[in-house]
């Protein structure tokens, strides 16, 4: 039997309440509120910024539908805590409490001190054990272990309003806030911080970009393997704090800047007209499985906040492991569900991030392990007042399922569909043209069955998951090698080409070709249907030397090198160009699906699809790799524009094709891109588009997209 704790403490406290759960600060004190369904025993331990050991250990005597809570009086924001649970320890049947272990309170809005794997000291077991984590460890680790944070919610938002931009108009840029400013070109006052990021804002800005979508921003934990290998979580997927900003992103050294600081950040952004959408993983923390350290919600309910799973005589030992990442959270449990809501409405309502990425979304959506639209978290999501108005966006897979298209009305969703497919068609290969006509108009196929638009397909080519724009035409094989293992991690299937050497060259000709290919990928993201996502840094040709798989290099292999936006401005002219073209054409930003048709000079359609000579496509040719379309934008004229018409080509061939332009009388075509042609010259501003000869053919160099505008004279 573990000696209980004794009270140490001269404040005053009283039974308190046991809602809201967490801490809540008011003039008099701080009121402690903490789920445990099976405990048996609760101590909060408060400290000083300094001591290893607790100021004050007071047990939480009051317990109400399975909550305990205590209101202390006196306390103030900044003030240090945590907790100890004890009860059973029986692994076998998913309990796992352990009062050696200090615990952080999982509606903590900061932390002090960081999550690393020290020693054994977080581990509920002893590892020497050969029973592993059925043993039991004693060791105590109240001198190491991070501590919560209580914080005072006000902050001057200086009348903050958010954007509120259609989804059709979004120009998304997915980026890391560290990795953005870290790098010593960045030249920032303050690298590598939430505040640094803000000096780049004017950059953002001017490439036309509106909204970011920052990797994971919630606190996280480290793994002892990589520490000690030299290398660290970088992508931040090892969630601790639903709630918490990630500390180690703060310029400032207080306790609880980080909030703060972040709050900065957003203000600053919706200041400059750029909505903030935030990479959340609740689909599993960083305790990983039944061999993994013990932070918080093992050893304060393991069996509600865990999938747990195993056999007749251990039915509860292991952890469900469909996200890949040791455990699952078990959302289909309402206590843990209901922190996902808290967690989220926290995130829109006090720090007023406009929405939300769902890493593994799938994961959310089980009723008794399978997905499902009914599942009760679509649901709550669905008919939540503060939930109803934000940005709903779905990583819709997980380790066991693959569900784009499938999920409700109100979700976007990274649309994987479109990456493999426009990659593999960039590139030439057979039997893409038609599903390329479907992804290039906001993907009806998998979006228009249910009611949803062009937009809930948020296209993307690269993200912080695989090769960047730049490697991707620089490589044909990964180069993981600097990961520590042996190159086996990362994915196999890039659709990637070098072409014609691997890695770095100073041969100008592939030099060349490499950039033609990166316009091309810009050209079909930027342009069609759907809403735009681009991995930040490869408007500049960032690269990670082949890496595809970087979420272990927190260093110059992940972070932005910002010498190459100086020496590829060529690039970046030409990224803020193509997205200036999309937002001035609204048919490329419409809110319903296009009605495609083959082409037919008579009767032109909003979009109608050719060769490149005008001519129907034989879609049942695998070798069909340059397609043509035509958008009449006489319904989507804006002021000051008038009707338009706009005739793509996407040319992936080897070969170069005359290309005839459509014979419309009373129209004159101009060429506005050509991603063949040298910089200054590939792509024109408003007003700036070369007019073009109809009756005479444009030659379409191999590898390479066409765009002209027709209007009338």
């Amino acid at each position: 039997m573990i000696k209980k704790l004794q009270m140490k403490t001269r404040k005053k406290i009283s039974d308190g309440k046991s809602k809201p759960l967490g801490v809540t600060l008011s003039e008099d004190g701080a009121n402690f509120a903490l789920y445990s369904r099976y405990a048996k025993d609760v101590y909060l331990l408060l400290f000083s910024d300094t001591a290893n050991d607790p100021t004050d250990i007071i047990p939480l005597k009051k317990s109400t539908k399975h909550v305990w809570h205590v209101f202390v009086r006196g306390l103030r924001a900044g003030q240090l805590y945590g907790y100890k649970v004890d009860g059973p320890y029986d692994p076998a049947e998913g309990m796992r409490f352990n009062p050696h272990k200090l615990l952080a309170d999982p509606y903590a809005k900061a932390f002090h001190g960081d999550f690393i794997e020290k020693e054994d000291l977080y581990l509920s077991y002893d590892p020497n054990d050969e029973t592993q984590d059925m043993s039991f460890s004693t060791k105590d680790n109240t001198a190491v272990a991070p501590r919560s944070v209580i914080i005072d919610d006000a902050f001057d938002w200086q009348n903050d309003t958010k954007p509120n931009i259609p989804v059709e108009k979004l120009i998304i840029y997915e980026t890391h806030i560290k990795g953005f400013t870290a790098h010593p070109s960045s030249k920032v006052k303050d690298p590598g911080t939430y505040l640094g990021f803000i000096d780049k804002i004017p950059y953002l800005k001017s490439l036309g970009i509106n909204a970011v979508e920052f990797l994971p921003v919630h606190e996280f934990s480290q793994r002892s393997s990589l520490v000690n290998a030299g290398l660290r979580d970088y992508w931040g997927y090892n969630t601790v704090g639903f709630f918490a900003p990630e500390q180690s992103y703060a310029a400032g050294k207080a306790i609880g800047s980080q909030v703060a600081e972040f709050k900065t950040l957003v203000r600053e952004l919706h200041k400059a007209g750029l909505e903030v959408i935030i990479d959340v993983v609740y689909n599993h923390t960083g305790e990983g499985n039944e061999l993994g350290p013990t932070f918080c919600f093992r050893g304060i309910d393991n069996s509600t906040y865990y999938s747990l799973m195993g056999d007749e005589k251990q039915p509860y030992r292991k952890y469900l492991n469909d996200t890949g990442c040791g455990n699952t959270f078990n959302v289909e449990n309402p206590v843990a569900m209901n922190l996902v809501l808290d967690s989220l409405r926290y995130w829109a309502e006090v720090m007023h991030v406009d929405g939300f990425r769902f890493d593994l979304a799938s994961i959310l959506a089980r009723v008794h392990g399978e997905f499902s639209k009914d599942s009760a978290f679509f649901e709550a999501i669905s008919k939540d007042p503060v939930l109803d108005k934000v940005k709903i966006i779905a990583e819709p897979w997980d380790l066991t399922t693959y569900q784009v298209g499938n999920f409700p009305r109100d979700w976007s969703e990274w649309n994987g569909k479109f990456r493999d497919c426009a990659r593999k068609f960039i590139l030439g290969q057979p039997h893409q043209a038609r599903e390329m006509t479907y992804r290039l108009t906001g993907s009806e196929d998998l979006y228009g069955d249910d009611g949803r638009a062009p937009f809930n397909s948020i296209n993307f080519i690269t993200c912080h998951d695989g090769f960047t724009l730049h490697d991707l035409y620089a490589y044909n094989d990964k180069h993981n090698e600097a990961n520590g293992e042996e190159n086996r991690d990362g994915s196999d299937e890039n659709h990637s080409w070098n072409c014609g050497a691997e890695g770095p060259t100073d041969d100008a000709g592939i030099v060349k070709l490499r950039k033609q290919m990166v316009k091309n990928a810009l050209s079909c993201l930027l342009i069609p249907l759907g809403t735009p996502m681009l991995l930040g840094g490869d408007e500049f040709l960032r690269t990670q030397n082949g890496n595809n798989n970087a979420y272990c290099q927190d260093n110059e292999t992940s972070w932005y090198d910002w010498d190459y936006a100086r020496a590829h401005t060529d690039i970046t002219d030409f990224t803020r160009k193509v997205i200036a073209l999309r937002k001035r054409y609204p048919i490329l930003q419409k809110r319903k699906f296009s009605v495609g048709h083959d082409f037919d000079l008579h009767k032109p359609q909003d979009i109608s699809w050719c060769d490149t000579q005008l001519n129907q496509i034989n879609w049942d040719d695998p070798n069909v790799c340059t397609i043509c379309c035509l958008l009449d934008g006489s319904k989507a004229a804006s002021a000051g524009l008038g009707a338009y018409f706009l005739f793509f080509v996407i040319n992936a061939a080897s070969d170069a094709f005359g290309v005839k332009l459509p014979p419309y009388e009373n129209i004159d075509w101009f060429r506005i891109l050509d991603t063949s042609l040298d910089p200054g010259q590939d792509i024109a501003d408003e007003g700036e588009e070369v007019a073009v000869v109809k009756e005479e053919q444009y030659t379409s160099q191999a590898r390479s997209v066409l765009a002209f505008l027709g209007k009338k004279h």
